[in-house]
């Protein structure tokens, strides 16, 4: 396994921070802001994350389309921040949600690498009555690629009902997805919060403890889907089940996109935001 340390806190935790958003963060612009929505909004609110709260994080997770090079070209990275490059392909409708993903063969491995990333991710969408075989293969490929440049492979999955729609527990479908992923030999895995957050610590650290045991690796969990004041909780139960803190995009910094000053938004209600999060890590890992 590739050593985690890049990406770590020195607590041994991870408290990642993701903009790798793309159509989707163009759809929250649209619900704020009249009139079209350019790729240079996009771009400039992840070089402002960057800015704000890499020095807090311990990686940061951006996207080549809108914002990857701009946070290189700018320095906008703290430097004790992990780049981590996002090299899946979100196929879906404008402004919307993935509903389909491949690798993205635009985001070479040794190129991100010379950018100075040390990490690569890889989207997955899990439906039960979709082929395990296919989505083997494909993660199979993308964590080899990142294994022959040196860089740690972090690979997300996310639940979705079946096409033919049968039936579908979401909290099942995530213990069922890290069985699966257990065989593909990634560095990190990324999982969903079971119940958006919402049960309670019993019902939640039985899933956790579940997935845990399921994956065999170092995992994280992620906020699509929860609420940020949910968070911390379902942060804290997560680590004390055996996970090693997070990788988060909305909880941390969704409130404010389209605010009139960006910048400040995100000093003053992301960045504590962000510590509290962090503080949940290191105070909950076991």
């Amino acid at each position: 396994m590739t050593s985690l340390t890049p990406l770590s806190l020195a607590s041994g935790g991870l408290a990642m921070v993701a903009v790798d958003q793309r159509e989707a963060l163009r759809g929250m612009y649209a619900a704020k802001r009249s009139g079209v929505i350019g790729d240079d909004v996009l771009t400039d609110f992840k070089v402002a994350v960057a800015e704000r709260l890499s020095d807090l994080a311990s990686g940061l997770l951006v996207d080549l389309d809108f914002g990857l090079r701009q946070i290189v070209e700018r320095r906008a990275l703290a430097p004790n921040c992990g780049l981590i490059a996002a090299q899946d392909l979100l196929i879906g409708p404008a402004g919307g949600a993935a509903t389909d993903t491949a690798i993205d063969d635009r985001v070479d491995a040794a190129e991100m690498k010379r950018l100075g990333a040390v990490a690569l991710k890889l989207l997955i969408l899990y439906r039960s009555d979709e082929s395990a075989a296919m989505r083997s293969e494909m993660a199979k490929q993308f964590i080899d690629g990142a294994k022959r440049e040196g860089l740690i492979s972090l690979v997300e999955i996310i639940v979705k009902p079946p096409r033919n729609g049968g039936d579908f527990d979401r909290e099942v479908e995530i213990i069922n997805a890290a069985k699966e992923a257990s065989a593909w030999g990634m560095d990190v895995y990324k999982a969903e919060v079971p119940f958006g957050g919402k049960a309670s610590d019993e019902e939640m650290k039985r899933v956790y403890s579940e997935m845990h045991d399921a994956i065999g690796i170092p995992w994280v969990v992620l906020s699509n889907g929860v609420a940020k004041e949910d968070f911390e909780r379902a942060v804290s139960l997560a680590c004390k089940s055996g996970a090693k803190g997070f990788l988060a995009g909305r909880a941390v910094w969704a409130d404010v996109v389209g605010d009139e000053d960006e910048r400040a938004s995100l000093t003053s209600i992301s960045r504590p935001r962000l510590q509290r999060f962090i503080d949940a890590v290191n105070d909950n890992l076991i």
